[in-house]
């Protein structure tokens, strides 16, 4: 198995091609990280659950894909923000907003991976990982 150079983007793309074939659920190699992003897409809608699967090494992250009653994806578009060679970081006052609202900017801060929404309530900054709409 290789290593990628950029879980997160791998991440969203397994998500992304899921959705594409219509898949209910995906299986992605775990880490703390990736966890605590599905917690954010879990809790805004965006993913119907997931489950940690141990496997004696670095584990699975099952997640349950969410659609609509026509069978149309909830998540419509996914983006990287941040990667490996370009970090993006941002006080709570420059925290961006996706779509005009209807998106969610997840951030990596000190107080834990949370909304752009939260971070802002919450007066902190941080790492702009992904857009999600």
């Amino acid at each position: 198995m290789s290593q990628t150079t950029d879980p997160i983007a791998d991440y969203l793309t397994r998500i992304r091609n899921a959705l594409h074939a219509r898949h209910t659920k995906v299986d992605i190699p775990s880490s703390k990280l990736k966890r605590e992003i599905t917690k954010v897409l879990v809790d805004e809608g965006f993913i119907r659950d997931f489950i940690n699967i141990e496997d004696g090494k670095q584990g699975i992250l099952r997640v349950f894909l969410k659609y609509d009653r026509g069978g149309k994806s909830i998540i419509t578009g996914l983006k990287r923000v941040s990667r490996p060679g370009l970090r993006n970081y941002v006080g709570y006052r420059e925290i961006p907003r996706v779509r005009s609202g209807l998106g969610v900017a997840v951030l990596s801060t000190p107080g834990g991976v949370m909304t752009g929404v939260r971070a802002n309530a919450e007066k902190v900054g941080g790492e702009v990982l992904l857009f999600i709409w």
